[in-house]
């Protein structure tokens, strides 16, 4: 009986889908418990590639139920058009997908005031992925939100109405404003949400803690990376919700008690999409190397991903916050072609001053990252299932960052497959 957490160290895009999918069977549940359709969790299986923007990564297994929680804010038209296509491919979504009463509607003007939003800033720009989740949480703050138990009720249409009208008044203030197909979006809006009535959506908390009194376990799923999160993130370049462990208790329900192990997800570098503090961002060849060898694009939305070197201070930061008690890292493929790797391991400070603690406003306090240089390994070790066969520079590198950081290095990624992973 327990939750182990799955959450991403960095800005995101760390591979967390691909290490859920490969622990799912070991579990009775994996449980989504924050974000919404702005993630994107890739798992390539066989010849076949997903992306799953809103339903858990422990899918593509048949024994393992999947639970949309309440701290997530739902899309309809996603949620539905994820359900579609995974149906297509016969997987058995209807009886593996659970989703919490307490989870929070993204409804069409959500999006159009994102969007709205968004563009006024010009320069300031967070880079929102305009889908609407940010206006989303303000409803749900501001307690006028709608959420997945009140399409049952008989005076839904009212409730929606009078969100929509308030959502109206907002766009009206902007000079600009985007095209957008109010009638459309609500159409495919409504015809979703019939098809949802048909599945299991319930009592997330009670369902949840019933299941693990019933000796089974859980892995909570995280979404986006911890420097993203509201609170401890590189505010205001955040995304809306909770991304660190901290989180699982709000997002489903479950005590901190029950909550064991802590797994973080990292590349063996770094990367960023959107506008925000990147420190050891390289805005070079070597970045664009990275980002082209990496297929650094956005699964949500297509950007190129920032690319940069691995940064120290800030995982150390991440692991504090969440209490890591072990790592997978990933993509180390991806740098088999460098002669030399930089890892930042300090921060200097316009007056000199060096730390290797990440500064409260990252935004507005410069740094200059302070770099040790390490050799390549120069060779393919995508085919390496065995740690204690990797080219000497690359176990050397992972040893050292594995040091450094003082937690264990469970499993490291070295493609995007399934069976493309190392286990300690």
């Amino acid at each position: 009986m327990q939750v182990d957490v799955l959450i991403g160290l960095q800005w995101g895009d760390e591979g967390k889908g691909k290490i859920v999918d490969f622990l799912s069977p070991q579990y009775g549940m994996v449980a989504r418990f924050q974000g919404g359709p702005n993630a994107g969790h890739t798992i390539k299986i066989g010849e076949d590639k997903y992306v799953l923007h809103i339903i858990p990564s422990g899918i593509f297994n048949k024994g393992t139920l999947n639970l949309i929680g309440n701290g997530v804010v739902i899309d309809p038209i996603v949620l539905n058009w994820e359900i579609s296509k995974l149906e297509d491919k016969k997987f058995n979504v209807r009886d593996q997908l659970m989703i919490s009463n307490k989870a929070h509607l993204i409804l069409p003007t959500h999006k159009l005031i994102d969007a709205t939003s968004e563009f006024s800033k010009g320069k300031m720009k967070i880079g929102s992925t305009l889908k609407g989740i940010g206006p989303t949480y303000m409803d749900k703050t501001g307690r006028n939100g709608l959420r997945m138990g009140d399409i049952f009720l008989p005076n839904f249409i009212e409730k929606y109405e009078l969100l929509k009208n308030k959502h109206i008044n907002i766009i009206k203030q902007f000079d600009s404003i985007p095209d957008f197909d109010i009638e459309g979006e609500e159409k495919k809006f409504f015809d979703s949400l019939e098809i949802l009535k048909n599945f299991n959506i319930l009592d997330s908390e009670y369902f949840i803690n019933s299941f693990l009194a019933s000796g089974k376990s859980v892995l909570a799923e995280g979404a986006q990376g911890t420097m993203l999160d509201i609170d401890y993130g590189t505010y205001p370049y955040v995304t809306s919700s909770n991304t660190v462990s901290a989180g699982v208790s709000v997002g489903l329900g479950v005590a901190p008690t029950k909550i064991k192990k802590v797994i973080g997800i990292a590349k063996a570098y770094a990367t960023r999409v959107g506008s925000g503090p990147f420190p050891t961002e390289l805005e070079d060849e070597t970045g664009e190397k990275i980002r082209e060898i990496g297929h650094e694009y956005g699964a949500t939305t297509g950007r190129k991903r920032r690319c940069g070197w691995i940064d120290l201070p800030q995982l150390k930061y991440s692991i504090m916050i969440n209490g890591v008690t072990e790592i997978a890292l990933t993509k180390l493929d991806i740098l088999n072609s460098f002669d030399e790797i930089e890892v930042c391991t300090a921060y200097e400070h316009n007056d000199g001053r060096i730390t290797d603690q990440l500064p409260y406003d990252l935004v507005n306090i410069k740094v200059r990252p302070k770099f040790e240089k390490f050799k390549g390994w120069n060779s393919d070790i995508s085919g390496i299932r065995k740690r204690t066969e990797l080219p000497p520079n690359a176990s050397d590198y992972v040893e050292m960052l594995e040091r450094e950081l003082k937690v264990p290095f469970k499993y490291i990624s070295v493609g995007p497959e399934r069976s493309s992973l190392m286990v300690d």
